[in-house]
């Protein structure tokens, strides 16, 4: 009875243990029908990634075109030689031909051939004709794929405008970084098949996912001016032994900028290779990385745009503006100037010593009179003074399409005193950058609209189809029509009769202010003579500033600052269509 009883548990046990085995045998039937065939496509292709190797390929980025179709930056085909070590046959072989072609040394070479890896790149940015070469040899597990690497075929000019690209082809500073996102392209691949040794499957061949080139950036900026103003600047540099000159040309209807220029340039096409004269540090050993890298940010420096100054008398446009707005003074106000102005315990002096006497606000523009526009500033106070600062745009950025813009190092209203004031008045104790002047000028003489300064005008494909038209910010009302017209004609006299008569072209007229301001720390006997001009003077279609900083010699604005512009205006109007080249205004019918 026993006997039979444990005959029947074995029974049922065994009976379970089949049931279990055949359950699981049919959940694992199941899980194999659901990989092969619901899941086929996605662990096929993961068995070709596996045996896949993937090279990129370069996009080539968008041009850089001028306003007249000039390419200003452009792409040069270049190579990329990499090694895949499962496929190198006779590394020996490999390695004696790449030190050779490319130059480099055996210590670089060898490690990077020998070392186990799915790719290993060797050099990029080769030329094409290196490439060529070595591809002819026909090394096994040698890849020479083209690629792309910027060109500007202008060399330096508008260097720092324009900017450069690093290894990768990405933008490093000026208009190259701030439209990358338009000019980078999409990159493609190289797709090759290999087998459990990594060898390439030559059955299998190449697959390739092309790349999508960049679009083009079409801009506002004119060579032909940007050509003509830098010779100038550089004309001005080694005349006054300057420290540096910069010039800004623009359009005050509408912002556009057609040069922009900061001298001494750079070579874009060898970005990081330092003038021969700060190769080497001050006790002429070898630079340390640290100052090498000092050095090249200093030399890639927009002073346009990064850097701030005191601008002295040429703010007095600004000043002038605010007052006749505010009604504190009007172009037939009458004053008196001594030869300076006493403020709370300060006495400041006019440039003048003896004085100028009688004079009415007209007059005293055109002889840039400090004590007259303490006078103004003083008349509106702080806060009225102030309330323009930020209705005309100082205090903040101006927007312009470069990296790196310095905003105005202005008092805070709390800490505006008398003497603070008087000093803001012309054009002292506070600094700006050279772009924010000239639009908050270009404001001033346009009829009152606050225009943003731009190089981007639109953006096409590699065929001239149009993809995007850019767009910038334009505020209204920044002075009334008669505020600006009043200073227009200020303005024009004193380029015809008073202190900027050095910017004066016959039978064209010209409006505009000079300045002659102090480097800081004051009392090191360093000036910054600069001048801004616009023309036609009653309906300004082109306005500039140039500003010479450190000269030696001579300092004053409107001795060797104004030159500037007239030179610049007799050559570029004709050009612009504004007067012929008998210099008669072209009048529109």
């Amino acid at each position: 009875m026993l006997e039979r009883g444990n005959r029947t548990f074995h029974r049922k046990k065994i009976t379970t243990v089949f049931f279990l085995c055949t359950a699981v045998l049919f959940i694992l039937f199941l899980r194999l029908v659901y990989l092969m065939i619901a899941k086929a496509d996605y662990y096929g292709g993961k068995a070709v990634e596996l045996h896949e190797r993937e090279r990129s390929i370069k996009a080539a980025r968008g041009r850089i075109i001028d306003c007249n179709g000039q390419v200003i930056a452009d792409n040069k085909t270049v190579c990329t030689i990499s090694v895949i070590h499962s496929q190198i046959e006779d590394p020996e072989k490999v390695i004696e031909v790449l030190c050779r072609e490319l130059s480099l040394s055996e210590e670089y070479v060898r490690p990077r051939v020998e070392k186990y890896s799915s790719i290993e790149r060797i050099r990029s940015n080769v030329d094409k004709e290196i490439g060529d070469r070595i591809r002819e040899y026909d090394l096994a597990g040698v890849k020479v794929d083209e690629d792309y690497k910027r060109y500007y075929p202008y060399g330096s000019l508008a260097s720092k405008v324009l900017g450069f690209t690093g290894s990768d082809n990405q933008g490093i500073i000026g208009l190259e970084v701030i439209y990358e996102e338009y000019l980078e392209g999409q990159p493609g691949t190289i797709l090759t098949v290999t087998d459990a040794k990594g060898i390439e499957v030559e059955a299998a061949g190449e697959s390739r996912i092309e790349p999508i080139s960049g679009g083009d950036l079409h801009i506002s900026l004119d060579m032909n001016i940007q050509s003509y103003a830098t010779q100038l600047a550089y004309q001005a540099m080694e005349t006054k032994e300057a420290q540096s000159v910069s010039i800004i040309v623009m359009n005050p209807q509408n912002g556009e900028i057609l040069a922009m220029v900061n001298v001494p340039e750079f070579d874009l096409n060898n970005p990081y290779e330092l003038p021969q004269e700060v190769s080497v540090s001050a006790n002429g050993e070898e630079l340390s990385a640290e100052e090498k890298q000092d050095l090249l940010n200093a030399m890639w420096r927009n002073g346009c745009i990064n850097d701030t100054y005191e601008p002295g008398s040429t703010f007095k446009i600004i000043t002038a503006a605010a007052g006749l707005e505010s009604g504190v003074v009007t172009p037939e106000s009458t004053f008196s100037c001594p030869g300076f102005i006493v403020v709370e315990d300060r006495k400041i002096r006019c440039h003048k010593v003896g004085g100028h006497g009688a004079e009415d606000f007209v007059l005293a523009t055109m002889n840039s009179c400090n004590p007259v526009f303490i006078t103004v500033g003083l008349r509106m106070g702080p806060e009225t003074f102030y309330g323009y600062f930020e209705q005309f745009g100082l205090l903040r950025r101006t927007g312009v399409d470069l990296p790196g813009e310095a905003g105005t190092i202005m008092h805070d209203l709390e800490n505006i005193g008398d003497v603070e004031l008087a000093t803001i008045s012309f054009g002292q104790s506070f600094q700006v950058t050279p772009i924010q002047l000239l639009t908050t000028a270009a404001s001033i003489v346009n009829g009152g609209r606050r225009v943003t300064p731009h190089f981007g005008v639109k953006i096409t494909d590699t065929d001239g189809n149009l993809i995007e038209t850019l767009e910038y910010p334009v505020e209204e009302g920044i002075v009334s029509e008669e505020t600006s017209a009043t200073m227009r004609e200020i303005l024009e006299m004193v380029v015809s009769e008073g202190g900027g008569k050095n910017a004066y072209i016959e039978g064209v007229r010209i409006g505009g202010k000079t300045a002659t301001s102090q480097t800081l720390p004051r009392g090191s006997g360093q000036y910054i003579a600069s001048f801004i001009g616009f023309a036609p003077a009653d309906d300004p279609q082109v306005i500039a500033i140039a500003i010479i900083n450190r000269p030696q010699g001579t300092y004053y604005g409107g001795q060797i600052a104004a030159p500037v512009i007239r030179q610049l205006y007799e050559n570029i109007l004709p050009y612009l269509g504004i007067m012929d080249y008998n210099g008669d205004v072209i009048e529109e019918e």
